[in-house]
């Protein structure tokens, strides 16, 4: 069974807090979308601002391949902003619990119902095609939601929508009331989960189970309150999951994380780390037992395999950590300890896991070199020389040569600052030798004075989603900043050269 994916990232996604996206960076964001292969996409609420509707309009002159859907009340005015926004396709909805009627919208049941009917009608006299949501509906009385449904089919809706719009409903219910909904309206149903309770991906299959064509997501989950339920999780779910019935979608799973990524840095929302398919550690393992069973076979702590939504499996050593995932993070960088260094380098470990401290790859691989010596860590990447320039009315520009496996390499490059331009200089050397990229700078003042220095963290990634950090200390932020980025670079190109043996 295909389910059709409708994804509202843009109209209930940036309801999200905080939250507010310019036309340009809704158009982006519908691309991404499309690339990734949902079936419609709800661009916005064109009536309640001249930026919304202009949105709308850049989105549906796009000429994207998935369906392009907009939000309106059941009002011609909500309708015929969609329709001047160059939509064909109008989801629109009026509440139907007697809570909302009698608090929000100060009508009767008779007055909900004809206003839904009225609504539906005008849109399909505009040519449009037409969802419409019964909003609060797991808080509606079952039979005058049943009868709103069947009502607003009789006037011609195309699809109607089943939406849990404070997360108050269970999957037990969500199902009775999906079949109910098939059963009344005879239409293709969707179903609008909000995770007020945790239970908006649970709601969600529990109605696509019980009929249901399609569900209401938003990347990462975003949305009002505690969010909606979560695309990437409910497409995974209906693809691993579900035994009695197979389910398909459009989506390409290999773009998740690049997605869930790109939503996070437009939007500015974080994605919790132990969030399920695209969090940071939901591939990460650490505890030793884990860790040999997954180099053993990773299907004994991994349901999916990473490689199926994008991501990377990572180790990462601490007091819970083994000898025999702490030696693969070792290989990873090419280093073989002898089995009384390897006992010895992971006593540190513990040691440092026990005062609290968290041991990173950059700890883990000072540690190892400390205890090696001359047998540590191999320097593929060597700081040759650099020098920026800048002043007052100048733009700062930087210089860097490196030694990359005995060949130098130039780079030159502007930046906004002198550490911005040392980096663009890396990266467009790096750009060209094995595609790396700065992902993360941090920069922490550790002492104070005159002599004070600096620490700075940064993370690069390469073009097969390999990560690693790296650390560096200093008294000029410039120096140190390109040290740690040698530093990051050494320890993923030799990450890259592992890949290669293997």
């Amino acid at each position: 069974m295909k389910v059709r994916i409708f994804d509202t990232t843009l109209r209930d996604g940036e309801q999200t807090p905080g939250v507010s996206l310019s036309p340009d960076q809704k158009l982006d964001i519908a691309i991404k979308l499309d690339e990734l292969g949902v079936d419609a996409i709800e661009a916005g609420f064109p009536v309640i601002s001249r930026g919304e509707q202009k949105a709308v309009k850049m989105i549906t002159s796009q000429g994207l391949s998935c369906e392009v859907a907009g939000l309106a009340r059941t009002s011609k005015k909500d309708i015929d902003a969609a329709a001047d926004a160059g939509l064909n396709y109008v989801h629109t909805f009026i509440a139907t619990s007697d809570l909302h009627l009698e608090h929000k919208l100060h009508m009767n049941r008779k007055e909900a119902l004809d206003h839904a009917v009225t609504a539906v009608e005008y849109a399909k006299s505009r040519g449009m095609r037409v969802e419409f949501s019964a909003e609060d509906a797991t808080r509606t009385e079952r039979a005058y939601l049943l009868e709103v449904f069947g009502a607003v089919a009789k006037a011609g809706a195309d699809r109607v929508d089943i939406p849990d719009t404070v997360g108050y409903s269970t999957p037990e219910y969500m199902a009775e009331i999906t079949r109910d909904v098939v059963n009344a309206t005879k239409l293709p149903v969707s179903v609008h989960c909000h995770n007020d309770f945790g239970l908006a991906v649970g709601n969600a299959l529990a109605g696509i189970g019980a009929g249901a064509e399609c569900a209401h997501v938003t990347i990462n989950g975003i949305g009002e309150r505690a969010g909606n339920a979560s695309l990437e999780e409910l497409v995974m779910a209906l693809q691993c999951l579900q035994h009695e019935k197979k389910y398909e979608t459009g989506i390409n799973s290999k773009m998740l994380y690049e997605t869930s990524r790109f939503i996070s840095k437009t939007v500015g929302i974080l994605v919790q780390p132990n969030k399920a398919i695209v969090g940071s550690n939901a591939f990460g393992h650490e505890s030793g037992i884990h860790t040999h069973g997954v180099l053993n076979n990773p299907l004994t702590y991994e349901p999916i395999s990473p490689d199926l939504v994008g991501r990377k499996r990572w180790m990462q050593v601490g007091k819970h950590a083994g000898l025999h995932g702490m030696n693969a993070m070792l290989g990873e960088y090419g280093i073989k300890p002898t089995e009384e260094q390897s006992k010895m380098i992971l006593e540190r470990v513990k040691a440092l896991g026990d005062e609290g401290t968290k041991t990173t790859d950059v700890e883990l691989l000072l540690i190892a070199s400390e205890i090696l010596g001359d047998a540590g860590i191999k320097k593929i990447v060597h700081l040759a020389g650099f020098s920026v320039s800048t002043g007052v009315g100048i733009m700062p520009y930087a210089f860097v040569k490196l030694n990359i496996d005995g060949k130098d390499f130039i780079g030159t490059d502007y930046g906004v600052g002198p550490v911005d331009a040392a980096l663009n200089a890396i990266e467009k050397i790096t750009g060209d030798i094995a595609e790396i990229k700065i992902r993360d700078y941090g920069l922490a003042a550790i002492s104070g004075g005159s002599g004070a220095l600096c620490e700075v963290t940064i993370r690069v990634e390469d073009s097969d989603g390999n990560k690693v950090s790296a650390k560096s200390v200093g008294k000029d932020i410039v120096t140190t900043s390109v040290k740690a980025v040698i530093d990051g670079l050494n320890r993923i190109m030799l990450r890259k050269l592992q890949d290669t043996k293997s």
